[in-house]
């Protein structure tokens, strides 16, 4: 396990470290916002969650980077709190960019994995009361079986291509002699 995408609950996070030892975590970027929110005006929280939205929205890692530094200058001035909190989850909410650009969308966020505990919620809810644990395990794996085939066939949520260049290695950012950036999937 490379990456662990899931909110800032301690407990959480305490878990991931102890049972997946190196892998990188990254704080959900949906709940991160929602975090960020509460620390603004609620007039100003659209706006600031548009701004916040632009780093995300950049082509590659150094970008992403550079505009974070900007978002967060650019909330100084009017909401030092709130830059501030930026500031300090930037390891946390920028752990997607370590990774192929492919897959960023897929990893940026837990929201994928809270649409499948929903749907593995409601489909237990309509069965009601199960005969024995090997029912809901039954239950519960033909969603997971399901999503799953969902995933691979359908949506293609993350093809072996790009899983194979995750496995060969994380994106690395070079330097060349003129001083230029360039992004690479390392082997």
């Amino acid at each position: 396990m490379q990456l662990v995408t899931s909110d800032c609950h301690h407990g959480l996070r305490d878990a991931i470290a102890a049972v997946l030892p190196g892998a990188s975590w990254q704080r959900c970027r949906a709940h991160y916002a929602r975090n960020l929110a509460t620390k603004v005006a609620k007039s100003a929280q659209p706006w600031v969650s548009t701004l916040v939205r632009t780093i995300s929205g950049q082509p590659g890692a150094a970008s992403v980077r550079a505009q974070h530094h900007q978002v967060v200058t650019a909330l100084e001035a009017k909401f030092p709190v709130a830059a501030a909190h930026l500031d300090d989850a930037r390891d946390d909410v920028l752990a997607f960019t370590a990774f192929p650009r492919e897959i960023w969308r897929q990893v940026w966020s837990s929201n994928p994995q809270e649409r499948l505990s929903k749907e593995i919620r409601r489909r237990t809810d309509v069965a009601g009361i199960f005969p024995s644990r090997d029912a809901i395990i039954r239950l519960v794996g033909a969603v997971l079986s399901e999503q799953n085939d969902e995933w691979t066939e359908a949506r293609r949520y993350m093809g072996p291509e790009i899983l194979a260049a995750c496995k060969k290695g994380r994106n690395t950012t070079e330097t060349n002699e003129n001083g230029v950036t360039a992004e690479a999937i390392g082997a």
